[in-house]
């Protein structure tokens, strides 16, 4: 009794700070309970009461986007915050289900781990929410596999959708652009070239620049990298970087360390720095214990930028990383390896001559690429040893690196900005 009497005094500290109250619920029918009692909203409807309890027999979208409907509708207007299905390990769909073995529950598979795990129920779920409570616009954030399908069926109820980041349909499966063209209404375009592909196929795209060119400087500064790390100033050094993924680490690291070796042996004093992305070091190290000794060979966790800033070459798996070595002007040789038939399957598939980034860019072969068969300990010393001869076509390369950089920085978040506010302008 005395709560509800104060139900309707306003929230606020003895200082005179306002404090928005909102409700936790978990079905659709406390909603009309929460706003009888003055709260401003609902911070969190815990959607996985409805998943709970169901002896596996989990609900349909049609019973989610109802569910959902009822709780927004019986908020009158207010905000209504749906948190995605939280179950899993220690809050098991099922107590009889419950896995024992979850030792440490935080850690087990549960929340967005276990919907990442099953991507079809997870896209039944953010589209029952969507349709519920439409949103103005749909933005999806790469992840084409994933944000396709969800904002073809959002664009067909009417929901603006845009894409940030195009499919590189100008490498390989070019046939992603038809879903493309019937999935969004607009792309938001990293690269200067893709616009026009994609206006040729009907498709609406802005160029809103590359968020790296952004975070890495102009100029960077080697020395003080070098300070960071704790590496010699006057030496040379090589950054190695077999791929952020086990299995580019599977199929690249013993090749690039057996080359980085191969390379020491021809300039004695050679520093060799390989930085180790997130949970991979234990494989990394099993790969340096079966190489045997790398002189002047680091370890680093992490800190890649760091690394590619402080380093005078790089050997480099293909990918992003070829990018950003890019715009950090570092030379560098461009390789990858993977299983056979993944390879066969890949090469049929490739559209351009190129695979690296700086290449694709540059529209030539600026710097060397070594793939699959190509790619072996010696063929890759030799082209970075190459590189470490000719100083002076290290200096070009540099130079093309800054024009690069320069075409690629934009102000992204204003460009976007501007694109999405004409969109919902129409």
């Amino acid at each position: 009794e005395r709560l509800a009497r104060l139900r309707h005094t306003p929230a606020v500290t003895l200082d005179g700070e306002k404090i928005e109250l909102l409700a936790n619920i978990e079905m659709p029918e406390d909603a009309a309970a929460a706003l009888a009692t003055g709260v401003v909203g609902v911070g969190l409807f815990r959607s996985e009461f409805l998943f709970m309890g169901r002896q596996g027999n989990l609900p349909d979208e049609q019973e989610q986007y109802a569910a959902y409907r009822r709780a927004v509708e019986g908020m009158n207007g207010l905000p209504v915050t749906i948190r995605t299905v939280d179950v899993g390990a220690d809050k098991p769909l099922d107590e009889a289900r419950h896995d024992a073995a979850h030792l440490n529950p935080a850690l087990g598979l549960r929340a967005i781990r276990w919907s990442l795990s099953e991507p079809s129920m997870f896209r039944r779920q953010l589209r029952a929410r969507l349709l519920a409570d439409p949103p103005s616009l749909f933005m999806g954030v790469d992840a084409p596999d994933f944000n396709l399908d969800l904002a073809a069926d959002l664009k067909s109820a009417g929901i603006p959708a845009v894409q940030f980041v195009c499919p590189s349909v100008w490498a390989w499966r070019p046939e992603r652009v038809v879903k493309i063209a019937r999935s969004v209404d607009h792309v938001l375009c990293l690269f200067p070239f893709e616009p026009d592909l994609l206006r040729h196929h009907g498709i609406d795209a802005t160029f809103v620049g590359h968020p790296l060119a952004s975070v890495i400087p102009l100029q960077p500064d080697r020395l003080a990298a070098r300070r960071q790390l704790g590496l010699d100033p006057k030496v040379p050094v090589l950054a190695v970087l077999p791929g952020s993924r086990a299995s580019e680490v599977k199929y690249l690291a013993e090749r690039f360390l057996c080359a980085a070796r191969l390379l020491a042996q021809r300039h004695p004093g050679l520093q060799v720095v390989l930085p180790v992305a997130g949970g991979l070091r234990a494989q990394v190290e099993q790969i340096v214990a079966r190489v045997g000794a790398v002189p002047g060979l680091q370890l680093i966790d992490g800190q890649s930028h760091a690394v590619l800033a402080a380093c005078d070459l790089t050997l480099v798996a293909s990918g992003t990383a070829t990018l950003e070595a890019a715009l950090f002007k570092r030379p560098m040789v461009i390789a990858y390896n993977m299983h056979p038939v993944s390879w066969w399957l890949m090469r049929g598939k490739k559209l351009q001559p190129w695979v690296g980034l700086p290449n694709i860019l540059a529209g030539e072969f600026v710097v060397p690429e070594l793939l699959q068969d190509q790619a072996t300990p010696q063929a890759l010393a030799d082209a970075l040893h190459d590189w470490l001869e000719q100083p002076q076509k290290a200096a070009q390369l540099q130079q093309r690196f800054e024009a690069m950089h320069h075409s690629l920085t934009r102000d992204t978040a204003r460009s976007c900005a501007d694109a999405i506010e004409k969109i919902l302008a129409r």
